[in-house]
């Protein structure tokens, strides 16, 4: 093994932060989404302390947040905390705040360069205690704190010194693509009268303080290497406390900078041990560069404390299981144990396939699998080792959590396919389970996941046993959940799915169509169900139904198709095969569907097909789609009984032409059912069939063509019928192909149609043939040949 950590971008410590914090900052989205809430049913909030959530497992280099981006503020409630102690109601605590963080209000974008104003003014009291002559500013804050008190002196002259290093130890708080140039602290007799305040004070909170700044001030030095020595040398006398462990990790950085990567590693997991805070940064950091650095950092410890922070990091970055195992011998009480057992459980859940489709060959439509075939598939993919050492780490119940392994066990038991021991492990949780709002979530969402694997075939019997936590998953959770730790999203769309698959197994199609609508489809293409009109129709009566079962209710109200849009899709269908009554008799059952206006007249023929252009151009009325059908069965009328034949048929031709692909309609046919898209190859190929066929305004545009009277009028109508000929050309060429990138092949742009043939010939004289030479490129470059 040449390499033994997964670099994560690239990993530093702190001292290599003070070079690249600029670069790191400057990636750093700050998303505080991440995938696996949906693709898991085990919540690691549940079993683990705040400060590991960073270091649950993610998509991104950390959970939650992506980048740490809390370089500049990670521990200011705790310095506003302890001045406020110290100095004891002698300042209010929004002027302690004020001083040491600045404004309330952040800078601006636009002032982010600018001094916020509370350090001029700290500079300014440092001189009014210097010189003994009152300013402007001392005379502001003489009226509101006693300048005189000794401790309200020891603070101010304290940030008067800190704030020198802030110039050198604080990031731009804005990204920045531009190379970002180390600072360092170019002042030695500064940082020597910082170390002298040290060792001359007396008061404990005052010592620690300037201790820990004399270690920052060495660190942002130019030699670093002085915070080291003295950091050795004052190391014992100082508290344990955060300052020693922030200072601590500085020593940790130096050491990295200096490639001596075994002693840095080992200090940045004292950090992470000690300094729940720090976490984060210290998982960044700690970075061995082989097998040799790592057992060197190992032979270090102390104590098996120390060897177990070790492994908690390593564990991080290599090898979950490995980790527990090391640190469970060494320490049953880490609290480590806990986040590390999460990253296993999230790890083995990213191999289970909930989809209930099997890949096949390239190109080849997805396999459906059964219930047994699934639960077969997943089986096989559990980490035996790993469900060996829950299982021992359960049964000896010595942890600090204990219940977390109970949990785990039942879960990885579930997903074995024992569910009378998941049963077990699970009651035996309960008994100490936190009485918590997200640990109650958790078993009762992992007792659903046993109950609802247990069922091989539906029957009334097992029906009962999941009912009440489905409307819980697709009911309750949604509207009370307030939340956003519980993972629950991914137990709803599972048990769906094995739902569906259960009711295919059963023959019941229209429950396999409730439980199992496609809900995520990429290109929206619609929902092929509803290609057969048994089905269709089967599926109308049962959502029409008044007397449903509980779970036939519980279906009903999470699928997304209800009856209007079933009346929708029929009434498109019928409009396509021109029959139009049946279609104005089903869009009168969509409720507000039929009042949806048309974005462009679709009784408007244009020379060149440009829905946007129809979409913005004046209209003098607008209409629905009822106003549409409407008016279309009235034209047909007029056209059955002879009358205006001629302008009858070509506004028929108009809007049978728009509501295609090709015209100014698509609205007219984009629902959920039929699908939407820019492009007819997004739809499933019944669809694209029916929006891509021309024929229907064809047919009209020669009957308007037949009943002419002026050569304008029949060169219209020939340009017209060109344009579905084109369409048709065009439909077949790219249907006939396997890949559509293949269409230029054949180096074919456009033909001469039929009707660019006769246009030319015969209606060269009409004004409307200038009009299509100036508006259609494909005929002008015809008849330019």
């Amino acid at each position: 093994m040449k390499r033994i950590f997964l670099n994560k971008l690239f990993l530093v410590s702190s001292a290599s932060l003070l070079f690249v914090y600029g670069i790191i900052y400057a990636c750093g989205g700050g998303d505080d989404w991440d995938y696996f809430g949906y693709n898991s049913n085990f919540t690691p909030e549940t079993f683990a302390d705040k400060s590991y959530t960073p270091l649950f497992l993610s998509g991104g280099i950390f959970y939650g947040i992506d980048y740490d981006t809390q370089h500049n503020s990670r521990f200011n409630e705790d310095i506003k905390t302890d001045w406020q102690t110290y100095l004891k109601g002698k300042a209010a605590a929004a002027m302690v705040n004020y001083f040491l963080i600045g404004p309330d209000q952040p800078a601006s974008y636009e002032d982010r360069g600018k001094t916020p104003e509370n350090k001029p003014e700290i500079e300014q009291l440092h001189v009014f205690y210097k010189t003994k002559k009152e300013n402007k500013t001392s005379l502001k804050w003489g009226k509101k704190i006693s300048l005189k008190d000794d401790k309200i002196k020891n603070f101010i002259e304290f940030l008067y010194l800190a704030q020198k290093i802030e110039t050198v130890s604080i990031g731009d708080d804005y990204w920045s693509y531009d190379p970002v140039v180390a600072k360092t602290f170019d002042d030695p007799k500064l940082i020597q009268s910082i170390e002298n305040v040290y060792n001359t004070t007396s008061d404990p909170f005052l010592k620690n303080r300037y201790w820990f700044l004399t270690v920052k001030a060495r660190f942002y030095s130019n030699d670093k290497q002085k915070a080291v020595l003295f950091f050795n040398k004052t190391e014992a006398s100082v508290p344990k406390n955060t300052l020693y462990y922030r200072a601590l990790s500085y020593v940790a950085g130096i050491n990295y900078k200096q490639k001596k990567y075994a002693v840095s590693n080992y200090l940045y997991a004292q950090v992470f041990d000690k300094c729940p805070a720090m976490r984060v940064v210290t998982a960044y950091s700690f970075h061995p560069q082989n097998d040799a650095d790592w057992n060197k950092s190992l032979a270090m410890a102390k104590n098996n404390k120390e060897k177990a922070a070790l492994w908690a990091i390593h564990g991080y970055y290599k090898d979950e299981k490995q980790a527990i195992e090391k640190i469970y011998e060494l320490d049953p009480k880490s609290e480590h144990l806990n986040y590390l057992v999460t990253r296993l459980v999230n790890k083995q859940e990213q191999e289970i396939n909930n989809s209930f489709q099997q890949k096949a060959e390239e190109n080849v439509p997805l396999k459906q699998q059964t219930i047994a075939e699934n639960k077969s598939e997943n089986q096989a993919k559990l980490n035996k080792s790993a469900f060996d050492l829950i299982s021992k780490i359960s049964a000896a119940g010595n942890t600090e959590r204990p219940y977390v392994w109970d949990l785990v066990l039942g879960y990885l038991q579930t997903l074995k396919g024992d569910y009378a021991n998941a049963d077990k492990n699970f009651d035996k949780a309960e008994k100490i389970l936190p009485k918590t709002e997200l640990a109650g979530y958790q078993l009762r969402l992992l007792r659903f996941v046993n109950n609802m694997s247990k069922i091989d075939k539906l029957t009334d019997k097992n029906e009962k046993t999941i009912l009440a936590d489905l409307n819980w998953l697709y009911y309750e959770l949604p509207k009370t959940y307030k939340g956003q730790e519980f993972r629950y999203q991914n137990a709803v769309s599972w048990s769906r799915s094995y739902l569906s698959t259960l009711y295919k197994e059963k023959g019941n199609p229209v429950m396999a169509e409730i439980f199992g609508e496609s809900r995520y489809s990429y290109w929206n293409d619609g929902n092929a169900f509803y290609d057969n009109e048994k089905v269709l129709l089967d599926m109308k009566a049962f959502l029409a139904k008044p007397n449903k079962t509980e779970i036939e209710n519980i279906g009903a109200g999470v699928y997304s198709l209800k009856l209007k849009d079933i009346n929708n899709f029929q009434a498109v269908q019928a409009t396509f095969k021109n029959k139009i009554p049946e279609a104005i008799a089903f869009l009168q059952q969509t409720d507000s569907v039929q009042y949806s206006q048309f974005l462009g007249n679709p009784f408007n023929g244009s020379i060149k097909d440009c829905h946007d252009c129809d979409h913005v151009a004046y209209q003098k009325k607008k209409y629905s789609q009822i106003d549409f059908l409407t008016t279309v069965k009235s034209m047909q009328d007029k056209l059955a009984q002879k009358e205006d034949v001629y302008t009858n048929s070509l506004l028929l031709g108009n809007a049978f032409y728009n509501i295609t692909h090709f015209g100014n309609g698509r609205t007219f046919y984009e629902t959920s059912i039929v699908g939407s898209g820019s492009s007819p190859y997004t739809f499933r190929d019944s669809m694209k069939k029916m929006i891509t066929n021309c024929d229907i305004p064809k047919m009209y545009y020669q009957k308007a063509f037949e009943a002419a009277t002026t050569k304008e009028q029949k060169a219209k109508c020939i340009y017209m019928i060109a344009k579905c000929e084109r369409n048709a050309y065009y439909n077949n060429k790219y249907n006939n192909l396997k890949n559509w990138w293949e269409a230029d092949d054949d180096k074919i742009n456009f033909i001469a149609w039929n009707g660019f043939k006769t246009l030319k010939k015969e209606y060269s004289d009409t004004k409307y043939y200038q009009d299509v030479i100036a508006e259609c490129g494909y005929f002008n470059t015809y008849v330019s040949q």
